[in-house]
Formats: structure tokens, sequence, C-alpha cells
């Protein structure tokens, strides 16, 4: 299973993991954010020897709750990060979270590499159309709602058929407009309270039924430090050992905010699975 990346096809046949950099403000977890270009430097220098395939830029904090920012404002947070990055890494791969298709355009013609949609296209009705004309592979994640009030949003009939329902149609949506390379999210702890969350993650083998590359992002969430009591920064061990349960379930990629742990994960992991 590959994708293309900038023309280069990047194998997700072993697991690839994805660094967090938040350039804003108010992300849930603290570590992960970087507002300098000194900071933003140092954690995407950080990562990339860690052994990151990708690193995630993201200028919007999608955290439930958070303040919606303009399109200006979050433009003129990613496009710097973008350029200073490239500057120091040309051969970085970097992700865009972004729901804007102006922001996605800017970010791919500034040298981003992918679009990590958390709205699937449905927060913004041209942004399908928008990475087709990039040809970028696309993250399509699942989600209702929006950031702000996905947390009221968590109603379901059958939690795993409607999200495999909601993947067929956005992903059909995608292929009709010639969206090559598509990845998709299950969507942890958007629109789905913690409950959810355990089930989604016990059934996310069904996920292999789309026959798409499979991205887990459950670094730190909620899921993890409200069930353990504890606090998001004390969440590593915790992560680990939902991302080794998500590798054995078919996940390619892991989104994380610890590199490190999340490479030991794979590596022990496929030994097991090998």
């Amino acid at each position: 299973m590959y994708i293309n990346c900038k023309g280069e096809l990047i194998d997700l046949s072993t697991p690839r993991v994805m660094g967090i950099i938040n350039i804003t403000p108010d992300s849930f977890f603290s570590g992960s954010r970087a507002q300098t270009n000194s900071g933003i430097l140092k954690k995407a220098e950080r990562m990339l020897k860690e052994g990151a395939t990708f690193l995630d830029l993201g200028a919007y904090s999608s955290r439930p709750g958070a303040t919606d920012i303009s399109e200006e404002e979050e433009i003129n947070r990613l496009l710097p990060a973008i350029e200073v990055i490239l500057k120091e890494f040309p051969e970085a791969l970097l992700s865009l979270d972004t729901f804007r298709s102006k922001v996605a355009r800017k970010g791919i013609e500034a040298g981003g590499a992918i679009i990590n949609d958390i709205s699937g296209g449905k927060l913004d009705v041209h942004m399908l159309q928008t990475v087709a004309e990039l040809q970028v592979p696309y993250i399509l994640m699942h989600m209702k709602g929006t950031p702000q009030n996905m947390k009221d949003q968590n109603q379901y009939d059958d939690l795993l058929k409607d999200i495999l329902f909601y993947f067929s149609e956005r992903v059909n949506a995608a292929r009709q407009l010639g969206i090559n390379d598509i990845i998709v999210d299950p969507g942890f702890g958007f629109a789905k309270n913690i409950r959810q969350n355990f089930e989604l993650l016990s059934k996310a083998e069904l996920l292999q039924m789309l026959e798409l590359p499979i991205l887990i992002g459950l670094s730190r969430k909620s899921m993890i430090w409200k069930t353990l009591e504890i606090e998001a920064a004390q969440a590593l061990n915790g992560t680990s050992v939902l991302n080794t349960v998500a590798l054995q379930k078919g996940a390619h990629i892991l989104r994380v905010h610890d590199v490190k742990e999340a490479m030991e994960c794979i590596k022990l992991t496929s030994e097991i699975i090998n």
C-alpha cells in the first residue's frame, strides 16, 4: 500500500509515524504547541531524527470547544511555519491540518505535501475539488458537527456501521472528483464519548474493509487520561498501550506527539505480527 507525496512513493506496508506540531496557543496538550520559529524548528528536528515520516502542522485548534479563528489568522500562522521547516529540512513531508480549502491551497503551494481534513470536506464545499486540483494525498477524518459543538453530536444508531457508511459516501465523493491517494481517520474524540472511543478501537479492524490506509490518532487524548484519572502530560504510557492495540488492528499511520515511543511500538509490534 503506497501513497504519492510530492513524487515520492511512501510504502505503508510498514506503519509510519506522523508527528504533531501545533502552531496554536490553545491545543489541548501544551507539549504539542510551538509558536516561535526556533520552537517549531526544534520540534521538527527532533521528530525527524526520531523517525517521523510526516509532520502534521495545525494552525487551528480542533479540540472540543476551541475558539474559532479566521482563515487569515490560520494562514498567517501556517505559512511561516512551512517556510521555516522546509528551509532547514527541504525533504520534510508536511501534512497540513485544515478543513478550509483556501488554507489548503496556500499551504500546498508553499510546500506542503498532504491535506489532513478533520471534516472530510463537510465544513468547506470547495475542499474536495481543491484537493483534486492539487493532486495531493487527502486524510479524510470522521467527525459530526464542528469542533465547537461536536461533543453534543455523539448519537449513533450503530457506531461502526455509521462510520463505515460515512467513509463510503465521502470516499466515493472524493474519487468522483479525481482524488487518488485517500487515507481514512476514524476520528477518536471527535463527536465520540469515552465509551464510544473504546468501542471504536475494539472494532477498528473493520476499517480494513475500506481497503485504504488507516491513520489512528490517540495520542494523549482524554479517553486515556480521564480513564486513568491523570493529566494529558502523564498520558504517554497509556498512549503507547493504545497505539500498540491500534497497530494490531491494522493502523498504517500513527499520529502522535511522541515520535520515539511510537516508533518503538511499531518495531516491537512488527515482531509479534510478523
